[in-house]
């Protein structure tokens, strides 16, 4: 029997096969001017980003240039480190004496009053909210840590100035200095405004900022790792402890940069606590004065070359926030990896 090896039209393996369609304009393919708006829309973005950068620049440079005169004068070292704040009062040269360093020794020491305080706090706070709080007391906290936020600095001064120094934080300073004036950071008088007094309100300011940070940075830690933890055995206190914190570090650093920046440069607040001398010393409790606060209180009446002396001021103050921040990066870079914690910011 002789099997026909042809194959008729339409069967076969290439029976199925269909022409390739004629390829048609998608519908979500730009026309027109359209066309050009990806490319505008990255100019744009382009743009934005340089914009930061250049008004960054622009202040650098300017400042930097308005106070070169003082640095040529003093020298920048003796500028920076030098103990005698005394300005002149010439239009045409430089008759003063220019050492900034008792201001920036008072901005350095009521920051780290501030975040000393208000970080443990911040912490315990996050911690509270995310772990522990019931869903309203959560939401009542957490938008009355927002609320705090948004307070204005010469609230806190005034607040601090007229009744929380005065009536609460003199006392117990009085109280702590008596008790514990034999150490070296203690002793001699306790005046209403000092450094101490200054460093708790802005730790008080500075403690919404970080707490909200924390919190969000918190609330990232993955669910499996926290559950495989209780799975282990582990008590809520050694959860938060061994995988919470651990996991938040960078976040936690992030955050306690953010509220020392806020610290470094506050002014109305610490101009009305700090005591305004231009003086230094290592006591808590010792009247001085900070960079922020010695331009707004000085500037107004300041002479010619004294503007010059308050802008080399705003240089340092720029310098000191920069190194901050370098400070901060290096720590989380540092730590990142073995906390586990290197997408926290």
């Amino acid at each position: 029997m002789t099997m026909s090896s042809s194959a008729s039209p339409g069967t076969g393996p290439s029976a199925g096969a269909s022409t390739t369609p004629v390829e048609e304009p998608s519908a979500l393919r730009s026309r027109g001017a359209a066309r050009y708006s990806d490319r505008a829309f990255t100019i744009m973005l382009w743009a934005a980003g340089a914009t930061v950068l250049l008004v960054l620049g622009a202040m650098v440079v300017r400042t930097v240039s308005d106070a070169l005169p003082v640095f040529q004068y003093q020298g920048f070292f003796s500028f920076v480190f030098g103990t005698e704040w005394h300005a002149g009062f010439s239009r045409q040269e430089f008759t003063g004496t220019y050492g900034a360093w008792p201001f920036v020794w008072g901005t350095i020491y009521t920051s780290l009053i501030a975040v000393g305080i208000a970080l443990p706090m911040s912490i315990g706070v996050a911690l509270f909210i995310n772990f522990y709080a019931a869903s309203r007391v959560r939401q009542l906290m957490s938008y009355s840590v927002e609320i705090l936020a948004a307070v204005p600095s010469i609230i806190f001064g005034l607040w601090g100035l007229l009744w929380f120094v005065p009536t609460v934080l003199h006392p117990f300073s009085i109280w702590l200095n008596s008790v514990l004036g034999f150490l070296p950071f203690f002793g001699g008088s306790v005046p209403n405004v000092n450094y101490f007094h200054a460093g708790v309100v802005l730790g008080i300011m500075i403690l919404p900022i970080i707490t909200a940070v924390t919190r969000e940075v918190m609330a990232t830690t993955p669910v499996d790792e926290v559950q495989a933890a209780y799975g282990l055995g582990a008590t809520k206190s050694e959860v938060l402890r061994k995988v919470v914190l651990p996991r938040s570090f960078g976040g936690i650093v992030g955050a306690t940069m953010l509220g020392l920046g806020r610290a470094l440069g506050e002014t109305i607040a610490v101009l009305m606590l700090v005591g305004g001398s231009q003086r230094f010393d290592t006591r808590l409790f010792f009247a001085g004065d900070t960079l922020a606060a010695h331009i707004a209180a000085t500037f107004q009446d300041a002479s010619p070359e004294t503007l010059v002396a308050l802008m080399g001021i705003g240089v340092v103050l720029f310098i000191v926030t920069m190194v901050v921040n370098i400070v901060a990066r290096l720590i989380v870079w540092r730590f990142a990896k073995t906390a586990g914690a290197g997408d926290a910011l």
